[in-house]
């Protein structure tokens, strides 16, 4: 039995001992893995590190952002029927804010009319009471393009109708409802819809995020888009403005586009106070307290978390670590700067070669006259938007910068310069604490993760406005044969698919007929 017990064990030492092998040699597998990891690791963190720093030539910021072969349409990709030719009612709505604000609101308000079979009396802006003009919609868009551009999404009439009214013809009175903010699709089809048969026309104002944004529906949204790129053109003589200005501008070479958004009022929103002189406090705490609902703001805490608008100087610093040079053209789109050339010098001192609409059109008393208002905003609008490089220093939702974005993104991918403010405030927090250790560097690293207007998923809080891909986008040879392009272009198509339902149509009625005949032959 001993002699079998010790076979036993010297089995179960053999055993053992294999076993020990074994794992010796996973476990010198998994150190090589890890070892050729560790330096992959190193090798990713050098090349997309200090190589990507150092070989990052900003002359290439000039071109297009890389589309990845996507390329912008709205047309729509199934069935999209013309407007009936009897619609529920009609929709009137005054757009507030400022012009881009509007912009969004005109683009909800034709899906708002689609969505409820409406007749959309052509968006009032709400112009007096933000830019103090009456200028309106006839005054800004190309009124006749955006109704002949709509025709096959929905009918739109310059004014509500007369109607009979003892004896008299006057015009019909809209039931006014203030929306929701965000309100969703089925609120349009139920509530506004109700309504809308019960008068017959409804008024919605406010006008502003009163649509949600986020819509299953991509024909809804490749609507908006249709609206915003192709319908809504600026009247001639803003046209002209702006291409002088911009051949002006382009004659001497590359230029860019800044949004300066350094203004009295966004200050006041954003609470971003402390920069400024007692007296300049004041001012801004009291525009705060008549224009925005009361809260208690931190300056640091604010500016931390990236609600501070940049300063000048911030912005200049940003280009030149970027490696911008002093001879760089810029175009600077923005209203009066809050404390003036205080704020101003430095960036001035490192960029000099600065232009915008005024300095640009001051040859011209009568074009100078024009520039102001909504029709300024207009021209800076397109500008920015046929600029090289546009960088907005500010995007809150719905603003000049964040539609701007969308449409430069739509018009083939044009860079955009977009500042990561929250990454970026400790970096100039820092130097103005006297630490200035590699402060370039630290730039750079933040500026060069940025998308610079080429194809990216929309996460939110980033608008639709901002970033309609892919919904408004398509590729010729795609992957994915939802995201195919569409033969022809907007028109083409909804021209073709409109004949289509005409000759249907009378079709029908022909084969209506015929069967009715031969019911009355028999």
């Amino acid at each position: 039995m001993r002699r079998g017990g010790d076979m036993w064990a010297r089995r179960g030492g053999t055993r053992q001992l294999r076993s020990m092998k074994n794992m010796a040699a996973r476990l010198s597998i998994v150190a090589v893995v890890a070892v050729i990891c560790i330096i992959s690791l190193f090798s990713m963190i050098w090349v997309t590190g200090p190589n990507r720093l150092q070989n990052f030539d900003v002359n290439e910021l000039w071109g297009t952002a890389a589309s990845g072969g996507w390329r912008p349409s709205s047309s729509p990709r199934s069935h999209w029927p013309s407007p009936p030719k009897e619609s529920n009612g009609y929709l009137r709505v005054r757009c507030n804010g400022g012009l881009n604000q509007q912009r969004s609101a005109i683009c909800n308000a034709v899906l708002a009319a689609r969505i409820m079979n409406a007749t959309l009396v052509l968006p009032e802006l709400d112009t007096n009471s933000f830019w103090h003009d009456e200028s309106g919609f006839h005054g800004i868009y190309d009124v006749e393009h955006f109704i002949k551009s709509l025709k096959y999404d929905v009918h739109i009439v310059d004014s509500l109708p007369d109607v009979p009214s003892r004896g008299k013809n006057r015009k019909m009175k809209a039931f006014q409802i203030k929306p929701p903010r965000d309100a969703s699709v089925s609120w349009y089809k139920t509530t506004a819809l109700e309504k809308m048969r019960e008068h017959g026309a409804i008024y919605l104002t406010p006008f502003s995020h009163r649509l949600e944004e986020e819509i299953d529906d991509p024909e809804y949204q490749r609507l908006r888009c249709r609206v915003n790129y192709h319908a809504l053109r600026f009247k001639p003589h803003i046209m002209k403005l702006s291409s002088e200005i911009v051949n002006r501008i382009r004659s001497q070479g590359h230029f860019m586009a800044i949004h300066l958004r350094f203004e009295m009022d966004m200050l006041a929103f954003a609470g971003c106070v402390d920069i400024f002189t007692p007296e300049e406090q004041k001012m801004l705490i009291k525009y705060r307290k008549e224009n925005f609902a009361e809260k208690d703001l931190v300056y640091r805490e604010r500016r931390l978390i990236g609600k501070c608008p940049l300063t000048p100087e911030e912005v200049g610093l940003i280009l030149r670590a970027m490696g911008f040079n002093n001879s760089t053209r810029i175009y600077l789109a923005a209203g009066e700067l809050f404390g003036g050339d205080r704020f101003m010098n430095p960036f001035r001192k490192m960029f000099p070669r600065l232009e915008n609409h005024s300095s640009m059109l001051e040859t011209s008393e009568k074009l100078e006259e024009n520039a102001r208002g909504l029709v300024g905003s207009a021209v800076d609008y397109m500008v920015c938007l046929l600029s090289d490089i546009f960088m907005p220093t500010y995007d809150g939702p719905s603003n000049f910068a964040n539609n701007l974005m969308g449409h430069r993104l739509y018009y083939g991918f044009r860079t955009t310069i977009q500042p990561n403010r929250k990454a970026l405030a400790p970096i100039f927090m820092d130097r103005e604490e006297g630490q200035t250790a590699k402060f370039e560097e630290r730039i750079r690293e933040v500026m060069l993760n940025g998308q610079f207007g080429g194809p990216h998923k929309r996460v939110h809080p980033e608008s639709f406005y901002t970033n309609s891909w892919p919904e408004c986008f398509c590729q010729m040879t795609p992957k994915n044969p939802a995201h195919k392009c569409p033969p022809g272009n907007v028109v083409q198509v909804l021209d073709s698919q409109l004949q289509k339902e005409t000759h249907d149509g009378s079709k029908s009625a022909t084969t209506l007929n015929r069967t009715k005949m031969t019911a009355d032959d028999a």
